[in-house]
Order: structure tokens, then sequence, then C-alpha cells
């Protein structure tokens, strides 16, 4: 059966890229640059499938969808934008698209929505079994917004990452994040905590590295009043306030050299013992620690414990740069966009194409930090709907173009064994006991461990 496809895009070259591509592909193709037209044609022809942009010169893509359901409703609808944001995808969801696709996307992508939603159409379907996918695309879109900041990306490196969260998130594994600065490593220790079963319990941020180290140990463990000058009031410290949930150490390496020894013995013991108190309190903390600097290297110069590396690292994550993560570039500029508006009561809605590329072609030293910290300063320079070129900074937009990216070695089938292997050494190579620590069942783990040839 040969399947017809609407296009609806306001891109001519980009629409006739698709067009070809997907002619090749044995498709009849139609297309449309603009929603007046298009709502014309679907009237007047049956599709398969109506492939729109969500923003047209003359229209909506969400309206366009309404449309065409109204008038042919097995039509199945995709929709593409280059302003990607996960509130019009569940939005879209919800009014029945089979998917949404955000730019810049390679046909391939393409290709697979609709040889996926091919497929379902020649077996015959449970009767929810549409409801039933359209339910999982708006779990799946939502679940981030319980997350502070977080942002699921669309390239393959975002995908990898988020896939490493959810991984590791329900075991009680300690986490050690690596990356540069502004790549959000805070923002993915909470996604391991949401993802975890220690979401509904307490998530406590603790910055190392604006710590003095004469009060560190107040600080992690607190104090009774009377301990020393200054200590007016009983005090509790972070690893009690985080009791039964998860302490994010950031800038875990600027601990001094004490306060890693004080530390790791709260590790390996449980329990705390606040300064100037004889009673030690139990503790059920997941720690979650992040750095920017190499600890390996650390530990060769004898400046960071190498016991205490180990213990943090059961499991490590590498935070990729944004300049790695090119395809989801304009999905953060949106989100950003949305926050900056609020925040100075603005309506700003994008870029000109001029920024645009200038934003592409910039490497991001910075990171996130850096673009979300551009983009607050753009929207308040700027008088009308787009952020012109010259409210950008100029390092930006004279900057050389990004090199391609190189190619990171995410593979959840590694990371996977790496858990097993920290899980069995973590528990004396005792099954049940790792069993329960990456939480499956004690069969999981032994056909796991055949499957990875685990040998311990």
């Amino acid at each position: 059966m040969v399947y017809s496809i609407h296009i609806v895009e306001d891109d001519v070259a980009f629409g006739k890229m698709l067009t070809a591509f997907l002619e090749r592909k044995g498709y009849e193709v139609s297309i449309s640059t603009q929603g007046e037209a298009a709502r014309a044609t679907l009237a007047n022809q049956t599709f398969d499938f109506l492939i729109t942009d969500l923003r047209l010169p003359d229209d909506s893509g969400l309206d366009l969808l309404v449309y065409a359901q109204a008038q042919q409703p097995d039509i199945k609808v995709i929709l593409m934008t280059g302003y990607a944001e996960v509130g019009t995808a569940v939005k879209a969801i919800k009014k029945g698209a089979i998917d949404y696709i955000s730019k810049p996307f390679r046909p391939e992508e393409l290709l697979m929505i609709i040889d996926e939603a091919s497929t379902d159409n020649s077996t015959p379907p449970k009767a929810t079994s549409k409801r039933k996918r359209q339910t999982d695309k708006i779990q799946d879109l939502e679940q981030p917004h319980q997350m502070a900041d977080f942002v699921v990306g669309v390239s393959e490196v975002s995908k990898k990452l988020n896939e490493y969260l959810k991984l590791v998130g329900p075991t009680n594994m300690n986490v050690l994040m690596m990356g540069e600065s502004g790549t959000g490593k805070e923002v993915a220790a909470q996604a391991i905590h949401a993802y975890s079963n220690r979401s509904k319990e307490a998530f406590v941020a603790v910055d190392c590295g604006v710590i003095p180290t004469e009060i560190a140990a107040s600080e992690f463990f607190g104090h009774v009043k009377g301990s020393f000058t200054g200590a007016v009031n009983d005090k509790i410290g972070h690893f009690e306030a985080a009791d039964g949930g998860t302490l994010f150490l950031d800038e875990i390496g600027n601990l001094s050299y004490e306060n890693q020894v004080q530390l790791l013995r709260a590790l390996q013991e449980r329990k705390i013992k606040p300064v100037g108190s004889n009673t030690e309190i139990k503790v059920d903390v997941r720690i979650i620690a992040a750095t920017n600097e190499n600890l390996r290297t650390a530990v060769a110069e004898g400046k960071f414990r190498e016991d205490l590396y180990h213990r943090l690292n059961e499991f490590a994550i590498q935070i990729p740069p944004l300049r790695e993560r090119k395809d989801d570039l304009f999905l953060f500029i949106e989100y950003f966009l949305e926050q900056a508006n609020q925040s100075l009561n603005k309506e700003v809605v994008g870029l000109t194409k001029e920024v645009s590329e200038a934003f592409k072609n910039y490497a991001w030293p910075g990171n996130f930090r850096e673009l979300k910290n551009i983009i607050k300063r753009s929207v308040l320079l700027t008088q009308s709907n787009l952020i012109p070129l010259e409210v950008i900074p100029k390092e930006v937009i004279y900057s050389e173009p990004v090199a391609e990216a190189p190619t990171n070695d995410f593979s959840k089938e590694s990371n996977e064994r790496r858990l097993i292997i920290n899980a069995l050494r973590e528990t004396g190579n005792n099954k049940t006991k790792a069993a329960k620590l990456l939480n499956i069942t004690r069969k999981t783990l032994y056909n796991k461990m055949e499957q990875y040839q685990i040998d311990l």
C-alpha cells in the first residue's frame, strides 16, 4: 500500500528536501506553504499523514491539527517546529498528534515515526492502543516539569544522558558527576533524585567551594548551642536535613583534606555527630557529588583521598557541554526565553535569523549558564518581538564556527554492566543484596551477569 502525505512547511527549501526524501521512499507527497492552502487541500483530498510546522505565516499547527481531524478523522498528524517547547508538545499529543519532532532533525527520524505509525495500521490494534500511546507520550513529556529547570534534549547525547539518569535513579548508588562549569550538573542531580525512590524526601544542594574549612563540620553535621564562639543555637547540618533523601555536593574537589576525612567517615558509618555533641545520629543519605576538575589527577597528586573518590564514584556520569548538544540549542533558547519573559514582564517571541546563525556558530564556553544569561540580557534590551543582532555580545557575533563535536561513548549496556559490578563489589559479591541495591530481582541480576559476562 502506498501512503499519501501532505506537508505544510513555509520554509520552501526544507519542504522540498522532505518531499524529495519521502518520495524516494515510496510515499505520495504533496506540499503547502501556508495554512489557508493546506486547509483547502485537506477539504478536497484524503491523506494518510499530515506533517505540519507548528508556526506558519497565517496559521497555527495546532489549529490545523484540529481542522484536519475534523475533515479526516483517520488522518495521522505529526507536528514539527524549530521552536521546540515541551508544553506545546503536550498540547499536541492531547489533541491527537501521533508525535512531535523538533528541528533540526534528520529525515530518517521522521521516516521512523511514519514507519512506526504505518506498522501500527497493518494489524488491527486494540481499541485502547492509540489512547495508551498518547497517554505514555504525555507522561514522558510532563514528567520533567517535576524537576526544576529540567529540559529533555533531542540530541543523541542528551537522550543517552537521560537514559543514564533513569538507569541509576532508582538505585541507592552514590553518583559522581563530571563536566565543565555551567553544564547543569545540579539539574541532572535533581533528575536522579526525581527518578529515585527518595523523590518525596528532601533534596539538599551544597556548594563545597564556598564553605570555609573551619566551619565545614558544623555545616555538614550541625552543632549544639555553645559548642564554639557564635554557636548561639542548636543547628541541624546538611546530612540530617537530607536524611531519607539526597545530598548534592557540588565542587566536591574543593573540600580540604580534613573535611574529606570527616565526610568519608560519615559515608562509611552512616552516622554523624554534631559539633559539641556526644550523641551519634543515624542518617540515610544518598550522595551525588559533582566536579569540573579531574579528581583522578587530584588523587594522584595527593589532594583528594582515593578511598573517598571510590566511595563517591559508584557510578560516574559525564555531563556533555552545550557545544556537543547542538540539536538541543534552540530547545534551551526557547526555554530560557520563556523564563526571561516571565521574569522581565516582556513578550519577546524569538530570534532574528542573524542572531540564530550567530548562536549556532558560537562555542558557548560558559555552557547553559552563559546561554541563560545572554538570553535574559538580550530580552531586557530588545524593544521588538525578535531579539536583534545589536543586543548580542560581540564575542558571540564574531566567534569562529563551532567544530563538529566528537562522538561520546554513551553506551547504556556498558554503564549497566558497570552498575552491576559496582553493586556486587559494594555488597561483597552478595547477589541478593546487590539485586536489592539495583532494585531488580535476583533472577534478573543473574541474567544480566550472564549477558555481560560478569564473573566476580
